[in-house]
C-alpha cells in the first residue's frame, strides 16, 4: 500500500555484525539519507540460544546453566550491533532512527518488519552465496 503524501515511506534495513551488512548500512545512508520523504529502521535478528548451541532441548548435562549465559551474550551482540549502526546513522546526520532487536530467524523477521512497518523497501547485505547456497 503506498504512503499518503504527509506519511514518510519506510526504509528497512536488516543489520548484522558482518562488514557486508555495514556496506549495505552506508549505502543506503548516502543514497537515501537525511532526507524528508524516508523513515529508517534498523533490524537486528537474533537467534535463540538453543539454536546458537545448536541443541533443541537439554539434552547435554549443564544445559540449564549454559543457555541463560549464551542468550546474555546473544542480547549484548543484538545491543552492540544495534549501538554501531546508529552511531553510523548519527555520523551521517540521520536522528530519527528505530532500531529493534528480533528473535528469530532473519529470513522471517525482516519479512514480518517489513509487514509490520508497511515498508516500501528492505535493504540487506549481500554475503556472496550463489543461488544453490540461498
Amino acid at each position: 500500500m503506498a504512503a499518503s503524501s504527509s506519511e514518510k515511506q519506510v526504509v528497512v534495513i536488516g543489520i548484522d555484525d558482518s562488514e557486508q551488512s555495514t556496506y549495505a548500512l552506508n549505502w543506503a545512508l548516502d543514497n537515501f539519507f537525511p532526507s524528508p520523504i524516508f523513515k529508517l529502521v534498523l533490524i537486528h535478528s537474533r537467534p535463540t540460544a538453543t539454536s546458537a548451541v545448536g541443541f533443541a532441548g537439554p539434552v547435554f548435562a549443564g544445559a540449564a546453566e549454559v543457555l541463560p549465559i549464551v542468550d546474555s551474550d546473544l542480547r549484548k551482540i543484538g545491543a552492540r550491533v544495534l549501538e554501531t549502526a546508529k552511531q553510523l546513522c548519527i555520523n551521517k546526520s540521520v536522528n530519527d532512527v528505530t532500531a529493534e532487536v528480533v528473535e528469530g530467524d532473519p529470513r522471517n523477521v525482516l519479512c514480518d518488519a517489513v509487514d509490520k512497518y508497511r515498508a516500501a523497501m528492505l535493504v540487506v547485505g549481500s554475503h556472496g552465496y550463489g543461488a544453490i547456497k540461498r
